[in-house]
Protein backbone atom coordinates (compact mmCIF):
# COMPACT_ATOMS: atom_id res chain seq x y z
CA UNK A 1 0.00 0.00 0.00
CA UNK A 2 1.42 3.36 -1.05
CA UNK A 3 2.30 5.66 1.44
CA UNK A 4 0.73 8.88 0.78
CA UNK A 5 2.66 11.92 -0.50
CA UNK A 6 3.63 14.72 1.99
CA UNK A 7 2.62 18.48 1.25
CA UNK A 8 5.14 20.77 -0.40
CA UNK A 9 6.99 22.45 2.56
CA UNK A 10 7.32 26.39 1.81
CA UNK A 11 9.88 28.99 3.01
CA UNK A 12 8.90 31.02 6.26
CA UNK A 13 8.54 34.04 4.12
CA UNK A 14 6.34 32.63 1.53
CA UNK A 15 4.19 31.29 4.59
CA UNK A 16 3.95 34.33 5.86
CA UNK A 17 2.81 35.85 3.04
CA UNK A 18 0.54 33.82 2.54
CA UNK A 19 -1.35 33.75 5.75
CA UNK A 20 -1.63 37.49 5.49
CA UNK A 21 -5.28 38.60 4.33
CA UNK A 22 -5.47 41.23 1.24
CA UNK A 23 -6.79 43.91 3.23
CA UNK A 24 -3.81 43.88 5.54
CA UNK A 25 -1.00 43.90 2.79
CA UNK A 26 -2.88 46.81 1.33
CA UNK A 27 -2.00 48.37 4.80
CA UNK A 28 1.31 47.63 4.97
CA UNK A 29 2.30 49.13 1.90
CA UNK A 30 0.72 52.36 3.12
CA UNK A 31 2.76 52.20 6.01
CA UNK A 32 6.21 51.94 4.19
CA UNK A 33 5.63 54.51 2.04
CA UNK A 34 4.53 56.84 4.83
CA UNK A 35 7.56 55.93 6.65
CA UNK A 36 9.80 56.14 3.38
CA UNK A 37 8.53 59.60 3.01
CA UNK A 38 8.80 60.37 6.34
CA UNK A 39 12.28 61.40 6.76
CA UNK A 40 11.81 64.14 3.30
CA UNK A 41 8.75 65.88 5.26
CA UNK A 42 11.01 66.50 8.30
CA UNK A 43 14.23 67.80 6.40
CA UNK A 44 12.00 70.22 4.71
CA UNK A 45 10.04 71.01 7.53
CA UNK A 46 6.65 73.50 7.18
CA UNK A 47 6.57 75.43 4.24
CA UNK A 48 6.40 79.28 4.89
CA UNK A 49 4.73 81.70 2.81
CA UNK A 50 6.77 84.16 1.23
CA UNK A 51 6.29 87.70 1.89
CA UNK A 52 4.65 89.60 -1.31
CA UNK A 53 7.01 91.51 -3.31
CA UNK A 54 6.68 95.22 -3.50
CA UNK A 55 4.69 96.25 -6.34
CA UNK A 56 7.67 98.09 -8.73
CA UNK A 57 7.29 102.19 -8.56
CA UNK A 58 6.33 103.44 -11.72
CA UNK A 59 9.06 105.32 -13.59
CA UNK A 60 8.71 108.38 -15.41
CA UNK A 61 10.58 109.42 -18.37
CA UNK A 62 10.76 112.61 -20.42
CA UNK A 63 9.02 112.05 -23.87
CA UNK A 64 11.41 112.34 -26.68
CA UNK A 65 11.25 114.74 -29.39
CA UNK A 66 10.70 113.53 -32.97
CA UNK A 67 13.89 115.31 -34.20
CA UNK A 68 15.62 115.01 -30.61
CA UNK A 69 18.51 112.79 -32.27
CA UNK A 70 18.67 115.16 -35.39
CA UNK A 71 21.62 117.53 -34.77
CA UNK A 72 23.70 113.96 -33.59
CA UNK A 73 23.22 112.61 -36.46
CA UNK A 74 24.90 115.39 -38.68
CA UNK A 75 28.86 114.79 -38.76
CA UNK A 76 30.78 117.42 -37.52
CA UNK A 77 32.40 118.37 -40.19
CA UNK A 78 36.29 119.94 -39.69
CA UNK A 79 36.39 118.87 -35.75
CA UNK A 80 39.58 117.08 -35.48
CA UNK A 81 39.48 113.41 -34.31
CA UNK A 82 40.63 113.72 -30.96
CA UNK A 83 37.77 116.34 -30.03
CA UNK A 84 34.71 114.49 -30.89
CA UNK A 85 33.92 113.56 -27.74
CA UNK A 86 34.31 116.99 -25.96
CA UNK A 87 31.11 117.60 -27.85
CA UNK A 88 29.33 115.56 -25.41
CA UNK A 89 30.83 117.46 -22.43
CA UNK A 90 27.68 119.27 -22.00
CA UNK A 91 24.09 117.55 -22.23
CA UNK A 92 23.26 120.55 -25.39
CA UNK A 93 19.95 120.81 -26.48
CA UNK A 94 18.71 122.07 -29.89
CA UNK A 95 15.17 122.86 -29.01
CA UNK A 96 15.18 125.60 -31.79
CA UNK A 97 15.87 122.66 -34.57
CA UNK A 98 13.44 120.28 -33.20
CA UNK A 99 10.44 123.65 -32.92
CA UNK A 100 11.58 124.92 -36.53
CA UNK A 101 10.98 121.20 -38.06
CA UNK A 102 7.70 120.62 -36.51
CA UNK A 103 4.58 121.86 -38.13
CA UNK A 104 3.68 125.24 -37.78
CA UNK A 105 7.79 125.52 -37.66
CA UNK A 106 9.52 127.45 -40.38
CA UNK A 107 11.28 124.62 -41.57
CA UNK A 108 8.06 122.33 -41.82
CA UNK A 109 8.07 120.17 -44.90
CA UNK A 110 10.66 121.92 -46.17
CA UNK A 111 13.39 119.76 -48.02
CA UNK A 112 16.15 120.25 -45.87
CA UNK A 113 20.28 119.46 -46.46
CA UNK A 114 21.90 119.79 -42.32
CA UNK A 115 25.74 119.54 -41.69
CA UNK A 116 27.31 120.15 -38.07
CA UNK A 117 30.27 121.55 -37.22
CA UNK A 118 32.12 123.14 -33.86
CA UNK A 119 33.57 126.46 -33.00
CA UNK A 120 35.55 126.73 -29.93
CA UNK A 121 34.65 129.63 -27.82
CA UNK A 122 35.96 131.00 -24.41
CA UNK A 123 32.84 131.09 -21.87
CA UNK A 124 32.18 131.08 -18.34
CA UNK A 125 31.58 127.76 -16.99
CA UNK A 126 30.67 127.43 -13.13
CA UNK A 127 32.26 131.26 -12.57
CA UNK A 128 35.42 130.15 -14.60
CA UNK A 129 36.90 130.84 -18.31
CA UNK A 130 37.25 127.72 -20.15
CA UNK A 131 37.22 126.90 -23.93
CA UNK A 132 34.26 124.94 -24.83
CA UNK A 133 33.88 123.02 -27.97
CA UNK A 134 30.08 124.48 -29.19
CA UNK A 135 28.21 122.01 -31.44
CA UNK A 136 26.48 124.15 -34.33
CA UNK A 137 23.86 122.98 -37.32
CA UNK A 138 23.42 124.40 -40.83
CA UNK A 139 19.96 123.60 -42.39
CA UNK A 140 20.03 124.46 -46.43
CA UNK A 141 16.41 125.11 -47.61
CA UNK A 142 17.10 123.75 -51.15
CA UNK A 143 14.98 121.40 -53.32
CA UNK A 144 18.61 120.18 -54.24
CA UNK A 145 21.47 118.87 -52.73
CA UNK A 146 24.05 122.18 -52.74
CA UNK A 147 26.94 120.26 -53.70
CA UNK A 148 28.42 116.67 -53.68
CA UNK A 149 32.01 117.95 -52.63
CA UNK A 150 33.83 118.91 -49.95
CA UNK A 151 36.56 121.39 -49.39
CA UNK A 152 39.59 120.87 -47.40
CA UNK A 153 41.67 124.15 -46.30
CA UNK A 154 43.56 125.64 -43.76
CA UNK A 155 46.35 128.35 -42.87
CA UNK A 156 48.50 125.06 -42.18
CA UNK A 157 47.97 123.69 -45.98
CA UNK A 158 49.49 125.65 -49.02
CA UNK A 159 46.61 124.22 -51.58
CA UNK A 160 42.86 124.39 -51.36
CA UNK A 161 41.52 120.79 -52.89
CA UNK A 162 38.43 120.40 -53.70
CA UNK A 163 37.19 116.48 -53.70
CA UNK A 164 33.92 114.45 -54.04
CA UNK A 165 32.56 113.69 -50.63
CA UNK A 166 33.36 110.00 -51.23
CA UNK A 167 36.73 110.22 -51.45
CA UNK A 168 36.25 111.73 -47.61
CA UNK A 169 33.89 108.76 -46.98
CA UNK A 170 30.81 111.07 -46.91
CA UNK A 171 27.58 111.40 -48.26
CA UNK A 172 24.07 113.03 -47.76
CA UNK A 173 22.04 110.64 -45.73
CA UNK A 174 18.55 110.73 -45.19
CA UNK A 175 17.13 111.05 -41.26
CA UNK A 176 13.89 109.45 -40.81
CA UNK A 177 11.85 111.24 -37.96
CA UNK A 178 11.77 109.29 -34.60
CA UNK A 179 8.19 108.08 -34.92
CA UNK A 180 8.59 106.94 -38.52
CA UNK A 181 11.44 104.60 -37.81
CA UNK A 182 9.58 101.43 -37.55
CA UNK A 183 7.94 102.02 -41.00
CA UNK A 184 11.24 101.10 -43.62
CA UNK A 185 9.16 103.10 -46.51
CA UNK A 186 9.38 106.55 -44.83
CA UNK A 187 13.07 106.52 -45.42
CA UNK A 188 12.22 107.15 -49.20
CA UNK A 189 9.71 109.93 -48.08
CA UNK A 190 11.71 111.87 -45.95
CA UNK A 191 12.78 115.73 -46.55
CA UNK A 192 15.55 115.68 -44.04
CA UNK A 193 19.29 114.77 -45.11
CA UNK A 194 22.27 114.85 -43.03
CA UNK A 195 25.96 114.85 -44.31
CA UNK A 196 27.23 111.74 -42.24
CA UNK A 197 30.72 109.97 -42.14
CA UNK A 198 31.52 106.05 -42.37
CA UNK A 199 35.41 106.67 -41.78
CA UNK A 200 35.30 104.31 -38.34
CA UNK A 201 37.89 106.32 -36.08
CA UNK A 202 38.86 102.78 -34.96
CA UNK A 203 40.82 102.47 -38.34
CA UNK A 204 42.21 105.69 -37.66
CA UNK A 205 45.64 103.91 -36.50
CA UNK A 206 45.87 102.30 -39.53
CA UNK A 207 46.13 105.31 -42.12
CA UNK A 208 48.98 107.79 -42.89
CA UNK A 209 48.69 110.70 -41.04
CA UNK A 210 48.41 113.30 -44.03
CA UNK A 211 45.09 111.71 -44.74
CA UNK A 212 44.02 111.66 -41.12
CA UNK A 213 44.48 115.42 -40.94
CA UNK A 214 42.77 115.76 -44.37
CA UNK A 215 39.46 115.19 -41.80
CA UNK A 216 40.42 118.00 -39.67
CA UNK A 217 40.56 120.64 -42.39
CA UNK A 218 37.54 119.21 -44.23
CA UNK A 219 34.10 122.03 -44.98
CA UNK A 220 31.41 121.55 -46.57
CA UNK A 221 31.86 122.85 -50.40
CA UNK A 222 28.90 125.19 -52.07
CA UNK A 223 29.52 127.17 -55.01
CA UNK A 224 27.60 129.85 -55.13
CA UNK A 225 26.40 131.72 -58.22
CA UNK A 226 28.23 135.13 -57.05
CA UNK A 227 32.03 135.11 -56.98
CA UNK A 228 33.32 134.87 -53.08
CA UNK A 229 34.54 137.98 -51.44
CA UNK A 230 38.03 136.34 -51.50
CA UNK A 231 38.45 136.21 -55.20
CA UNK A 232 38.29 139.91 -55.40
CA UNK A 233 40.96 140.11 -53.12
CA UNK A 234 44.52 141.12 -54.16
CA UNK A 235 46.37 140.02 -50.79
CA UNK A 236 47.97 136.62 -50.46
CA UNK A 237 49.48 134.98 -47.45
CA UNK A 238 53.14 133.65 -47.78
CA UNK A 239 55.43 131.67 -45.11
CA UNK A 240 59.05 132.34 -46.57
CA UNK A 241 61.33 129.21 -45.19
CA UNK A 242 64.14 131.32 -43.01
CA UNK A 243 65.30 130.03 -39.84
CA UNK A 244 63.02 131.73 -38.38
CA UNK A 245 60.03 131.72 -41.06
CA UNK A 246 58.97 134.80 -42.25
CA UNK A 247 55.24 134.43 -42.01
CA UNK A 248 53.58 137.93 -43.69
CA UNK A 249 50.85 139.45 -46.43
CA UNK A 250 51.40 140.79 -49.40
CA UNK A 251 49.01 142.94 -51.40
CA UNK A 252 50.44 142.78 -55.04
CA UNK A 253 48.42 145.97 -56.17
CA UNK A 254 49.04 148.14 -53.10
CA UNK A 255 52.74 146.54 -52.02
CA UNK A 256 56.26 147.35 -54.21
CA UNK A 257 58.21 144.24 -54.60
CA UNK A 258 61.24 146.58 -54.07
CA UNK A 259 60.08 147.97 -51.24
CA UNK A 260 58.50 145.17 -49.77
CA UNK A 261 62.26 143.25 -49.74
CA UNK A 262 63.70 146.43 -48.09
CA UNK A 263 61.49 147.04 -45.37
CA UNK A 264 61.97 143.31 -44.21
CA UNK A 265 65.79 143.92 -44.32
CA UNK A 266 65.35 146.65 -41.96
CA UNK A 267 63.60 144.37 -39.74
CA UNK A 268 66.48 142.20 -39.35
CA UNK A 269 64.45 139.22 -40.58
CA UNK A 270 65.65 139.01 -43.90
CA UNK A 271 69.36 138.87 -44.95
CA UNK A 272 70.40 141.90 -47.38
CA UNK A 273 71.62 138.41 -49.77
CA UNK A 274 68.31 137.01 -50.02
CA UNK A 275 66.47 139.93 -51.11
CA UNK A 276 66.39 139.17 -55.07
CA UNK A 277 65.63 135.65 -53.70
CA UNK A 278 63.10 136.69 -51.68
CA UNK A 279 61.23 138.92 -54.68
CA UNK A 280 61.59 135.89 -56.89
CA UNK A 281 59.63 134.09 -54.26
CA UNK A 282 56.63 136.79 -53.80
CA UNK A 283 56.19 136.98 -57.60
CA UNK A 284 55.35 133.33 -58.23
CA UNK A 285 53.19 133.24 -55.55
CA UNK A 286 51.31 136.07 -57.02
CA UNK A 287 51.80 134.17 -59.93
CA UNK A 288 49.50 131.09 -58.67
CA UNK A 289 47.40 132.82 -56.90
CA UNK A 290 45.97 134.80 -60.17
CA UNK A 291 46.28 131.47 -61.86
CA UNK A 292 43.66 130.09 -59.16
CA UNK A 293 41.50 133.13 -59.44
CA UNK A 294 41.62 132.80 -63.21
CA UNK A 295 40.54 129.01 -63.02
CA UNK A 296 38.02 129.60 -60.44
CA UNK A 297 36.17 131.99 -62.26
CA UNK A 298 36.05 130.18 -65.53
CA UNK A 299 35.06 126.75 -63.69
CA UNK A 300 31.99 128.84 -62.22
CA UNK A 301 31.02 130.45 -65.64
CA UNK A 302 30.68 126.85 -66.91
CA UNK A 303 29.01 125.50 -64.22
CA UNK A 304 26.45 128.02 -64.41
CA UNK A 305 25.92 127.57 -67.93
CA UNK A 306 25.45 124.21 -67.97
CA UNK A 307 23.41 124.19 -65.16
CA UNK A 308 19.69 122.63 -65.18
CA UNK A 309 17.41 125.90 -64.95
CA UNK A 310 15.43 124.43 -62.42
CA UNK A 311 18.82 124.33 -60.33
CA UNK A 312 19.68 127.54 -61.24
CA UNK A 313 16.61 128.86 -60.05
CA UNK A 314 16.33 127.09 -56.86
CA UNK A 315 20.31 128.02 -55.91
CA UNK A 316 19.41 132.18 -56.34
CA UNK A 317 16.71 130.90 -54.07
CA UNK A 318 18.57 128.95 -51.73
CA UNK A 319 18.14 129.97 -47.71
CA UNK A 320 20.81 128.81 -45.26
CA UNK A 321 19.96 128.16 -41.21
CA UNK A 322 22.49 128.30 -38.64
CA UNK A 323 21.24 127.05 -34.86
CA UNK A 324 23.26 127.21 -31.78
CA UNK A 325 22.25 125.08 -28.89
CA UNK A 326 19.71 126.68 -26.64
CA UNK A 327 20.56 127.61 -23.05
CA UNK A 328 19.56 124.60 -20.46
CA UNK A 329 20.89 125.13 -16.52
CA UNK A 330 23.11 122.16 -17.57
CA UNK A 331 24.95 124.20 -20.50
CA UNK A 332 26.52 127.68 -20.91
CA UNK A 333 25.12 130.42 -22.37
CA UNK A 334 26.37 131.32 -25.90
CA UNK A 335 24.25 133.97 -26.95
CA UNK A 336 27.13 135.84 -26.56
CA UNK A 337 29.35 134.75 -29.10
CA UNK A 338 26.57 133.84 -32.03
CA UNK A 339 27.70 134.79 -35.31
CA UNK A 340 26.20 134.35 -38.85
CA UNK A 341 29.41 133.46 -40.53
CA UNK A 342 29.11 129.65 -41.46
CA UNK A 343 32.81 128.62 -43.52
CA UNK A 344 34.55 130.22 -46.51
CA UNK A 345 32.32 128.82 -49.37
CA UNK A 346 28.70 129.38 -47.51
CA UNK A 347 29.77 132.41 -46.52
CA UNK A 348 26.72 133.65 -43.74
CA UNK A 349 23.50 132.37 -42.98
CA UNK A 350 20.72 133.99 -43.70
CA UNK A 351 18.57 133.15 -40.61
CA UNK A 352 20.62 133.10 -36.95
CA UNK A 353 18.89 130.67 -34.29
Amino acid sequence: MARPRAKKRTTPQAAATDSVEPDATVGASSKLEEAAAEPATRERGKRVKAPPKPKPETEYFDEKGNFEDLWLSAFPVGTEWENIDKIKEFNWSFENVEEALEEGGELHGKTLYMFGSTEPQLLYVNGESKIVLIPIVVAVDCPFPPSDKIGINSVQRENEEIVPMKAMKMAWVPYVPLEDRLSRIDIFKTKIFTLGCTQRRSALKHLKIERVKKFDYCMPYYMPLQPLEDEENTTINFLYPLEPPIVDEFDWEMDDYEDFADQKVQEGSLPEGEKEKFKEFLKEKVRERKRELRQAKEARKKAIDDMDPAMKEAFENIKFYKFYPVKTPDTPDVNNVKARYINRYYRNAHYLK
